[in-house]
């Protein structure tokens, strides 16, 4: 499998992420550790607590992450966290609707790190 290969089984946009990184080897080795950076794991946990400075800290640092990756409907969700949390607005959703749209990262983040196995498995 190749990298743009990888790109259109997660719904990514690997020409947003060849812009940001400029080459191959990049994407490469950044989608890789996408599986084990943790990112998912801080938002969850900031979800749980519903702490809110936790929530932008995590929604932002995801955003950025899979921004720059071409993961633009994780990119998104985040995103959506971000100004949620972000200080100095006004919350626009209730917790359960903020955790709804947790569980909904979480499922794509889950579809898109077993696309990224399948993609490392066909490489080695």
């Amino acid at each position: 499998m190749t990298i743009q290969e990888l790109y259109n089984i997660i719904d990514g946009d690997y020409d947003q992420a060849i812009r940001v990184l400029r080459m191959d080897k990049l994407v490469d080795k950044h989608i890789r550790r996408f599986t084990s950076n943790g990112i998912m794991d801080r938002l969850l946990a900031a979800g749980k607590s519903m702490d809110p400075t936790a929530l932008f800290e995590a929604s932002h640092a995801m955003k950025g992450v899979c921004a720059n990756l071409g993961l633009v409907k994780l990119s998104n969700g985040a995103s959506e966290i971000t100004e949620e949390f972000r200080p100095g607005t006004e919350r626009q959703l209730s917790d359960d609707e903020v955790k709804e749209r947790i569980e909904n990262i979480r499922e794509l983040h889950i579809q898109t790190v077993e696309g990224i196995k399948q993609y490392v498995q066909s490489c080695e």
